[in-house]
């Protein structure tokens, strides 16, 4: 009874940042059966040491497990040293999220705004886009995306400032300064 008490409290505390976890690796690695592996190991581990969880904040705790489950598989390939090949499976950037807009036009503007930043979100460096990821797309608080990357919440702060700078820079570049389209 114990196993089923351990996977009914792991179902009910864990399994409901499963997406969160999904959207994390899948940034982290930039492929989607690389996030899957990631995020597929990562609950493995977590099960496996649910037991030793202290403390309420279950998302900090998982979303670090994926990161370190990311940094593990990315060294082991820099190993394998093998290069990936684009697959059949392989989704193109910008269709996780639905472009906005009723009208095909405000459709077509907001579908090339999302490549745009999805791009540019890309193009910054794994630690500015860690923190921005985890805040924006996660809305984690400073605590918690310190805990996430083990990092002191004056320094998430900081590299937080360089990637939003960072990204309003590259999207003014981009888009020549034009304001965003009116929806």
């Amino acid at each position: 009874m114990p196993m089923d008490d351990k996977r009914e409290r792991f179902e009910a505390q864990v399994m409901p940042h499963l997406d969160a976890a999904y959207r994390f690796a899948r940034w982290l690695s930039r492929s989607p059966a690389d996030a899957d592996d990631v995020v597929q190991e990562a609950y493995l581990r977590a099960f496996r040491g649910f037991d030793r969880l202290r403390g309420s904040d279950v998302k900090a705790w998982l979303l670090t497990i994926v990161r370190n489950c990311h940094a593990s598989a990315h060294r082991q390939q820099q190993r394998r040293a093998a290069v990936a090949l684009p697959g059949e499976d392989d989704e193109p950037a910008g269709s996780a999220l639905p472009a906005p807009g009723p009208d095909p036009e405000s459709a077509s503007i907001g579908a090339d705004e999302q490549r745009t930043l999805e791009r540019l979100i890309a193009a910054l460096p794994d630690e500015h886009r860690e923190v921005l990821l985890l805040r924006e797309m996660e809305e984690m608080s400073y605590r918690e995306i310190a805990a996430v990357t083990g990092l002191p919440i004056g320094t998430v702060m900081s590299r937080l400032a360089r990637a939003r700078a960072g990204l309003r820079g590259r999207w003014l570049e981009e888009t020549e300064g034009e304001p965003r389209a009116v929806r």
